[in-house]
């Protein structure tokens, strides 16, 4: 396959979210007196993606088949990027609000299920809106118009001053920027032709500044949102630009710096500048880091490269049932494929976030 080709799929990918290694247990998380969290919303790309990219999308950035959800109950491959659960999932689990966070474009979605939360999320997407169309998926400005359908059928299904204390009281996160920077801007380079990396940042901040303006004028008040990894150490970027010796690609990460020192002040005005809302940066670069270049600190023995395949290059409509190199315990791997964690990775995120982020946005 030519390395034109490779670039293509490896399109697919999306943003990663790591954190670090501060284990809450296998508990339900208690809150504060007077807090209440009836629903969980996840907006963004495949970190979240519980299936959207699943229906009536025709793109490479599916994973709705073998090996994707192995670990998964039934070894079912719902369209979760990993081999089993992912954040959406593992953070309604722990709160105690359901076991698993369903697709809204789950054809068999029930009233029920609106009630506590659904996903949003599309795998592949990203802020800046020509990331979404090199793929053809849908882009993040349509995750707010389902948002608005969404309210309007909670509305019909328990009144609208039900509705707007769920909006309210629930939690929104948000996960992007990783397809933007890694594929839009570097593998594809499309938009070098317009942008260098500081003036492509502050594209990728309008965009999504705009998007957290959408989610506040819907209603939302708690959103915590994910930075940029260092997204030169994941798998597939140490394949395409860390030489011989893969090592992490340095522009990538240097990107993904710059755009989150952009992030975190926007984060900042906005909560100032919003009344009533809690907008919390959540910093995921320097512990994603610190677990790629310290694995055995987590559990894990391998961090550079994924389970399935050769780990280096596979993702999505690559990484299938057809490879023979995929591992058979990914317990050991910190990556799953050459762009997203495993479950006992994952697991480590939802355990970090509840104990440093919760009792920000409660």
């Amino acid at each position: 396959m030519t390395t034109l080709l490779l670039r293509f799929f490896l399109f697919v990918c999306c943003g990663l979210v790591i954190l670090g290694n501060q284990a809450v247990g296998g508990y339900v998380v208690k809150l504060p007196p007077n807090a209440t969290i009836p629903a969980v919303f996840m907006f963004g790309d495949s970190i979240v993606d519980t299936g959207n990219n699943n229906v009536n999308l025709k793109t490479p950035a599916r994973c709705n088949f073998p090996p994707y959800g192995r670990e998964f109950e039934g070894g079912i491959s719902t369209g979760r990027y990993s081999n089993g659960k992912v954040p959406s999932d593992l953070i309604v689990e722990k709160l105690g609000i359901k076991e698993l966070l369903p697709a809204y474009l789950d054809p068999n979605l029930q009233p029920n299920d609106l009630l506590t939360g659904v996903s949003f999320a599309v795998g592949a997407t990203g802020y800046d809106p020509m990331t979404a169309q090199i793929v053809a998926v849908t882009p993040l400005s349509d995750q707010l118009r389902q948002f608005e359908e969404y309210i309007g059928k909670l509305k019909g299904i328990v009144g609208e001053e039900r509705a707007n204390f769920i909006l309210a009281n629930s939690l929104c996160f948000v996960v992007a920027s990783s397809n933007d920077i890694a594929n839009t801007y570097f593998v594809a380079g499309v938009r070098k032709l317009e942008y260098d990396v500081p003036s492509y940042t502050d594209l990728m901040l309008n965009h999504a500044s705009d998007f957290f303006k959408g989610l506040y004028a819907l209603g939302a008040r708690r959103i915590g949102v994910f930075s940029a990894p260092p997204i030169g150490c994941l798998p597939s970027q140490r394949t395409l630009g860390g030489g011989v010796e893969r090592d992490c690609a340095d522009k990538p990460n240097q990107a993904a710096m710059l755009f989150n020192s952009k992030l975190s002040a926007e984060l900042d005005d906005l909560k100032i500048n919003l009344p009533n809302s809690m907008m919390i940066y959540v910093d995921i670069y320097n512990p994603l880091l610190d677990m790629i270049i310290n694995p055995t600190n987590y559990g894990f023995e391998v961090s550079n490269k994924g389970c399935c395949g050769s780990g280096k290059l596979e993702v999505s409509i690559l990484c299938n049932r057809f490879e023979p190199e995929t591992c058979t315990d990914d317990s050991h791997y910190l990556f799953w494929d050459s762009y997203h964690p495993t479950e006992g990775a994952y697991k480590i995120i939802v355990d970090e976030l509840i104990t440093k982020y919760l009792p920000h946005l409660v």
